[in-house]
């Protein structure tokens, strides 16, 4: 054992990793600012003095945890080469929670009355008390993580994941892009050429940070000439924004306002239980043994703590730590990018940085990572089941179209409700799209397991699965017939709704008894 190298708290590997994780989560911040600030009209000091520190808090402390942990495995296995969990914060609920959490409610607190600031405000103590909801569901479920894992099918979780990133993560940045393509696609031909053909840049520089300077070179040169019309914004002023992620109680106000946005909130928290315990499989493939309990409690933490200081996104460990390891990273990249990013959110560095990269330099990486994502669902997953994870991803293409349908400012609120509520042909179209994409990611859990199960000539397990869906069907879980997409009781609905809701509830009951019939069945032939 190099005992000297052990000890070594920064390598040339640490460099290189660092700027990956660094801009990874920069780019996770930077959109989560501009889809509020621009696509949503909020507040931009909101953002920046209440979200921010605490968001990035988290990123500091699961960040020097994790360093602890590599540092102290180092030391029992007397290696060197131990590299640490990267930890940042999740791309797909993180953007989730901006164009389907947050921004709506921010728009509906509008609508109900609230001046702009105090529905930034109450938007605000929302994403808190759902941070807090997720740190707790991650706490609880640490310990039973394996039992997770085991009940809930793979093509179910990574496929649900997958439609978030293909729908959302993946199209709406490649639709800014578009918007300045100039800039756009070059950067994302660098992402393309570096990360997914695997080229080599000069100087083997990461690709992300390639990327990243080659879109804000193209905008900044050819905008002032006027070469990209429109697309161009003028820099604003730099300004320091100190604020301190102090611990407040105003999380609290936010619970009641979650209730709505628990078939999203829930599930945000169960992918990264799972997705925690797939990367610590892979650090350990990779050959460092890490505590699976260990690594789901530190970022149970450090959502926990971000939501208790204002933060709005939640925390995991990151799927690369085998391709850190390649680069030579140890443990000293996360002990930077924790320091980085904290400090940033506390001194302000970070809002500026967001403020000086337009969106167009940084969906290259969105992209990118969508597509990762998406095509990760379908090689860790056995190829019998990719009608399993393709049939999960419709919901969330129902979503999408209802989050751009809905907008005021391409269908008239009135206009909508005209739409939605025509049943001269039975259900509209525009209802049926909707309640398809109110709880899609625990819809997309629920098709694709109960298909899984069909594949696996387990018929009467799907049938049971259907009638999971039923029940949840049933109080709006999913397919909640509310625009917003909440809960409810049934029996209190208005007729309308009320017959909705038994129609939707009624076929997967109906389906349910169609797949006990096939399962009596299957066992009389398998008897035979």
């Amino acid at each position: 054992m190099n005992t000297s190298t052990q000890r070594r708290w920064l390598t040339s590997g640490d460099l290189n990793g660092f700027l990956g994780l660094v801009v990874d989560n920069l780019s996770i911040m930077a959109f989560l600012a501009t889809a509020l600030t621009v696509i949503f009209k909020f507040p931009a000091d909101v953002v920046f003095l209440r979200m921010f520190p605490g968001t990035a808090f988290g990123v500091l402390l699961g960040n020097l945890a994790y360093t602890a942990m590599a540092r102290r495995l180092a030391r029992r296995s007397g290696r060197a080469d131990v590299t640490a969990m990267p930890l940042g914060l999740d791309a797909p609920t993180s953007i989730g929670m901006a164009l389907l959490v947050l921004g709506p409610a921010f728009l509906g607190f509008k609508q109900g009355g609230m001046d702009e600031h105090a529905a930034a405000i109450a938007t605000w103590q929302l994403g808190m008390a759902a941070l807090v909801v997720m740190g707790v569901l991650k706490f609880v479920l640490s310990f039973f993580g394996a039992m997770v894992q085991r009940h809930v099918p793979r093509a179910g979780l990574l496929g649900s994941i997958a439609g978030i990133a293909l729908v959302l993560m993946g199209f709406l940045p490649l639709v800014e892009i578009l918007k300045v393509p100039v800039v756009g696609l070059a950067g994302l031909g660098v992402v393309l050429y570096a990360l997914v053909a695997r080229g080599r840049l000069p100087f083997g520089l990461p690709g992300v940070l390639v990327a990243f300077i080659v879109g804000a070179v193209l905008y900044y040169v050819l905008g002032p000439l006027g070469w990209l019309g429109t697309g161009y914004h003028a820099p604003v002023a730099w300004q320091w924004r100190f604020a301190l992620p102090l611990p407040t109680l105003q999380w609290m106000q936010g619970l009641a306002y979650t209730v709505p946005y628990l078939p999203l909130i829930l599930p945000f928290g169960l992918l990264m239980v799972v997705g925690g315990i797939n990367v610590t499989e892979s650090a350990r493939a990779a050959g460092d043994d890490y505590s699976t309990r260990d690594i789901l409690l530190v970022e149970a933490l450090a959502t926990l703590v971000a939501g208790f200081c204002g933060g709005v996104a939640q925390t995991t460990p990151y799927i690369g730590q085998p391709s850190y390891k390649a680069m030579g990273a140890r443990s000293g990249y996360t002990l930077i990018t924790g320091l980085v990013i904290g400090l940033g959110g506390v001194l302000g560095y970070l809002s500026n940085l967001i403020e000086l990269v337009p969106l167009s330099v940084l969906a290259p990486i969105l992209v990118f990572v969508a597509i990762g994502i998406t095509v990760q669902a379908f090689e860790a997953t056995p190829m019998r089941y990719a009608a399993a994870v393709v049939f999960s991803f419709f919901p969330a293409i129902a979503r999408r179209l209802t989050i751009k349908l809905s907008d005021p400012t391409y269908v008239s609120p009135e206009h909508f409700a005209g739409l939605f509520n025509d049943s001269g042909h039975g259900i509209s179209e525009l209802a049926v799209i909707t309640v398809l994409g109110n709880g899609f990611i625990i819809t997309s859990m629920i098709w694709a397991s109960f298909v899984v199960a069909l594949i696996d000539g387990r018929t009467a397990r799907a049938a049971w699965i259907v009638l999971l869906g039923a029940a949840l069907s049933l109080f709006g879980v999913i397919h909640s017939v509310e625009l917003a997409g909440g809960v409810y009781l049934p029996w209190l609905l208005d007729p309308a709704s009320r017959s909705l809701v038994w129609q939707f509830a009624g076929a997967y009951l109906a389906l349910a008894a169609v797949l006990l019939l096939l399962s009596l069945q299957d066992c009389s032939i398998a008897r035979a």
